[in-house]
């Protein structure tokens, strides 16, 4: 929570969501699980992280006891990536999880890819002009504020413009709650291979 409020705060906005949203986590992972198959998500439109990277909180200057996010496949049109920039930024206001923008893959040791959770992502400028004076909502928990600070070597946002993410883990337990952005069940440890 501490990040999102800061960051929150680094974005000029109230703490008040215009978008609160509940969701029956088990009916999310109804609508979702078609696509433990990858080949799925991509006859859908999804994309692998152009990057390749698999995302830790090693890799992110955290804690490694957090865990991983694993590797990010993207749905351009659902996020509204605009050309490329300095920072990946669009006009993306999608927030219905049934439909995720994002989905959250573990790489595994045959290399084959597990789907372990899924996200959204709002680029705070679109969310702004949409009418939003604060972050998303869901089920009780803001979305977390994501803006880099120039005065870090941390890049905060990960090469994103301003946005706010909100990660659910429907296909691996975390411990440390099924909306945390990070997740000490899963791991990067394979990701290359």
């Amino acid at each position: 929570m501490f990040r999102t409020c800061v960051a929150g705060a680094a974005l000029g906005l109230l703490a008040t969501p215009l978008a609160a949203e509940t969701y029956d986590l088990e009916a999310l992972r109804a609508a979702t699980e078609k696509y433990r198959d990858v080949e799925v998500a991509l006859a859908d439109g999804y994309i692998p992280d152009p990057s390749g990277h698999c995302v830790s909180a090693a890799a992110e200057g955290l804690p490694a006891e957090l865990g991983a996010m694993g590797i990010h496949y993207l749905h351009p049109a659902l996020l509204g990536l605009a050309e490329p920039g300095d920072r990946v930024d669009g006009t993306g206001t999608h927030t219905d999880f049934t439909k995720p923008a994002i989905l959250l893959y573990e790489p595994q040791a045959d290399g084959s890819l597990e789907l372990v959770g899924v996200e959204n992502l709002v680029f705070a400028k679109a969310w702004a002009e949409a009418g939003h004076n604060g972050p998303p909502e869901i089920n009780g928990r803001l979305w977390d504020a994501m803006a880099d600070n120039p005065a870090t070597d941390a890049d905060e946002a990960h090469g994103f413009a301003d946005h706010f993410d909100q990660h659910v883990w429907l296909f691996r337990e975390n411990p440390a709650g099924a909306l945390e952005p990070m997740n000490p069940n899963v791991t990067c440890d394979h990701a290359g291979h």
